[in-house]
């Protein structure tokens, strides 16, 4: 396996991502000119995604036969227009011959848990394979015409959100057909902490392939190196990997996705705030969905009006054709003035449950068991466990983690 590594540590700053060529971030240090203190500028390099480093990968592609697994988030930063990867690369003559897309689909369009189908790019003319849909991993018959695969969508680093089980089904149906992998690495949001309880080998599925945490706090690149040196592939085989790494970036960086991952996740706050309540959907409080500030609030008819001064009324938009609680006025509480996360709360989860007229209605206990990779946490939170006595129980498993972990991390 192949990591293609070239990077230098910079300041820790957050600012937007840009393109190689486009304007770089500023900040300011003090000069002393004729005894006076006067700001001058720090030119700080942009962060550049590995889709931008053309000439580390381009090369690669040429006189092969290419499949592309990508979604709306595989562009690449332009000062003046961003471009997919999919048109960037047909523009250089680069012979893709296919494009399997993930959940909510190639444009990015579809609601979460929705089938999406085989279809044609009316763009491109490209195939488009859903992974979503009939099959969650590449048919031998799907890559029988296929020298390489290429791999590049952003991911937010949290076990439930299903682009990392794709790249795993992807790497698997590569090694069977002994076709090679690259990864282009983009920043993970949410890479500069673990947390959660990790997933039990019985409860693995599409909501968790792999017995990780919930936030595992690795790039997508870092994580499929993982996948392929710990041999997690089925019949713990290897795949012919190759990552092409970022630049300017370090883990600590708070990160701007300028695109939607998916329907709902539209900003900053609901990407940071995703791994605490995206453990609302296995339960029927709706967190968000039917509204502007998905994963931003949580509420529900059934909980106890008295106790919260906020509400809303969910309606299918965007993202949510039938939210949870359609139509009904929700009680609950607004959380989009929340500061970036540095680890999960439960405290939100438990107060929702805590506040719920009839604790029968709460749980969807299948759906949460998948979302959580353990049956205990339900059965922590009806038992009445504070955050910390339950977040106490998460840690042995973590720290065995974190020592496996910290052999893949390049950033």
């Amino acid at each position: 396996m192949l990591f293609i590594y070239n990077f230098k540590n910079t300041v820790l700053l957050s600012f937007l991502i840009c393109a190689g060529c486009g304007n770089p971030a500023k900040s300011m240090k003090e000069k002393t000119t004729n005894n006076s203190k006067i700001e001058a500028p720090i030119r700080i390099k942009p962060i550049m995604v590995a889709a931008n480093r053309t000439a580390k990968y381009v090369p690669l592609l040429k006189n092969k036969k290419i499949a592309v697994v990508a979604n709306q988030t595989s562009v690449i930063f332009n000062k003046e227009i961003n471009t997919h990867l999919v048109d960037s690369l047909l523009a250089l003559q680069i012979n893709i011959k296919k494009v399997f897309a993930p959940e909510h689909g190639f444009r990015g369009q579809a609601d979460a848990g929705e089938k999406v189908a085989d279809g044609t790019d009316p763009k491109t003319g490209l195939p488009l394979i859903s992974l979503y849909g009939k099959n969650r991993k590449p048919s031998q018959a799907q890559l029988k015409d296929i020298d390489l695969v290429l791999f590049d969508i952003q991911d937010v680093g949290v076990r439930f959100y299903t682009y990392i089980a794709t790249l795993q089904l992807v790497m698997e149906a590569c090694t069977e057909k002994g076709i090679p992998v690259i990864i282009l690495d983009r920043p993970n949001p949410n890479a500069h902490y673990v947390d959660g309880p990790t997933m039990k080998a019985e409860h693995i599925g599409f909501l968790g392939m792999t017995e990780i945490p919930l936030v595992y706090g690795m790039t997508i690149g870092e994580y499929a190196q993982m996948i392929n040196q710990e041999g997690w592939l089925e019949g713990k085989k290897k795949a012919e990997l190759t990552v092409i790494p970022l630049e300017n970036w370090t883990r600590d960086m708070a990160y701007h996705l300028p695109i939607r991952p998916s329907p709902n996740l539209p900003n900053d706050t609901s990407i940071s705030l995703y791994p605490s309540l995206g453990l609302f959907e296995g339960t029927n409080t709706n967190a968000g969905r039917g509204t502007e500030f998905q994963f931003q609030r949580y509420g529900a008819s059934f909980m106890d009006s008295t106790q919260y001064d906020f509400n809303y009324v969910p309606k299918p938009n965007f993202g949510s054709k039938y939210p949870k609680e359609e139509g009904k006025t929700c009680y609950g509480k607004d959380l989009s003035d929340t500061p970036r996360m540095n680890e999960i709360s439960l405290r939100w989860l438990i107060d929702a449950y805590q506040n719920t007229t009839d604790k029968s209605k709460f749980f969807r206990t299948t759906g949460f068991t998948k979302h959580a990779g353990t049956e205990i946490l339900q059965k922590q939170i009806e038992a009445g466990n504070s955050e910390a006595v339950i977040k106490a129980t998460w840690q042995a498993d973590i720290e065995k983690f974190n020592k496996i972990r910290l052999k893949y991390l390049r950033y």
